[in-house]
């Protein structure tokens, strides 16, 4: 009887020990149920507009959101004519982030002309002289 008693106890025990680590069975994804939030650019994931996830890459979303400024940047001094210290007051960064962010995407672009940035058109290598 002592011997019944005996397992009892023990499988009592490793049962406790089991609930205090919070060790459970990992179930296989095909029998977990996960909702499908999305983020804050998709409903859901299966409806996003991106081809990859931006929370994929580190720094995506914040990539994207550098990216997407820095071509509204662009497209304001090239296209509508803005001043850099326009850009500077309007997107509350400082001229010479204003001219990185030129830089980034007149360097992407394939019909670019580098060191534009006060309406010079330069070669590249030369400095503008207002710089």
């Amino acid at each position: 009887m002592e011997l019944e008693l005996e397992e009892i106890c023990d499988e009592k025990i490793r049962l406790e020990k089991e609930e205090a680590t919070g060790n459970e069975s990992d179930l296989l994804p095909e029998y977990c149920h996960y909702r499908d939030e999305g983020c804050e650019f998709a409903d859901s994931c299966l409806n996003c507009p991106f081809p990859q996830c931006l929370y994929d890459r580190p720094g995506g979303k914040q990539r994207w959101l550098k990216e997407l400024r820095n071509r509204e940047i662009s497209r304001l001094y090239l296209g509508a004519g803005w001043g850099l210290s326009d850009l500077a007051l309007l997107f509350g960064l400082s001229q010479r982030t204003i001219r990185r962010a030129l830089k980034s995407t007149l360097l992407k672009s394939p019909d670019r002309t580098v060191g534009c940035y006060d309406g010079e058109k330069t070669n590249e290598g030369e400095q503008n002289a207002n710089e």
